[in-house]
């Protein structure tokens, strides 16, 4: 069977963390066991963040779950950052396949986390589909962006994967000792607000990515 020409896009990452991310995950790609794939990273991944969603929820009634639920952030991580490294570290990679079904596993498990923030208590249900329309929205002009400019933008500015989890972290440290804040003289949720800032960046970012590649697509493809 044969197999139509792929050009891999390019990858870009300009986040905090990315250069001591990347040589961490070459280290670790080395040194992984024969038997380990990455598919099965794909796999822990993805359950990874399926079962922080669900501590979330079980946090509601006690919050203890919480220091679980950060073990789970950081398998998350491991898994969906280091499937790609060991693949290409092994001169294994399936450059379409692997795009198609990381992204799939990263939207499936967005859901499952938003899901298990709503019922958590810690934000409320509204805030959780606000912050996943972003996401995904954002999501959707980053693979369609890929496509068409042959870009992929790993992070947005300085903010990538990992310093989002890492915020995650932190935001369910402060949870455990109040999930409230004071702003302004008012009471708030601490990840409503969090949430809801998150929320305007996200939507901003991909406001302004989608006029910074349609500008650059318009300027290729002009008119006759």
């Amino acid at each position: 069977m044969t197999t139509t020409h792929y050009t891999p896009e390019v990858r870009i990452n300009h986040s905090l963390s990315a250069q001591v991310e990347k040589r961490a995950l070459v280290w670790m790609a080395h040194r992984a066991p024969a038997w380990l794939t990455s598919d099965q990273l794909t796999g822990l991944g993805l359950l990874a963040q399926i079962a922080a969603g669900a501590y979330y929820a079980f946090a509601s009634r006690d919050r203890r779950w919480l220091l679980v639920g950060i073990l789970c952030i950081a398998m998350n991580w491991l898994g969906d950052s280091l499937d790609g490294t060991l693949a290409r570290v092994r001169n294994q990679q399936r450059p379409r396949y692997g795009f198609y079904v990381d992204h799939m596993a990263d939207l499936f498990g967005s859901i499952a986390l938003m899901g298990g923030l709503a019922f958590s208590g810690f934000l409320h249900p509204a805030t959780a589909a606000i912050m996943l329309v972003a996401f995904l929205l954002l999501s959707g002009e980053s693979y369609l962006a890929t496509h068409t400019v042959g870009r992929f933008h790993l992070s947005q500015g300085i903010f990538g994967p990992t310093e989002i989890r890492l915020l995650l972290c932190l935001g369910n440290l402060a949870l455990l000792r109040s999930p409230w804040c004071h702003v302004a003289g008012h009471r708030l949720l601490l990840f409503d607000l969090g949430g809801l800032i998150a929320s305007m960046g996200m939507f901003a970012m991909a406001m302004f990515s989608t006029l910074r590649h349609a500008g650059e697509l318009s300027r290729q493809e002009p008119l006759p």
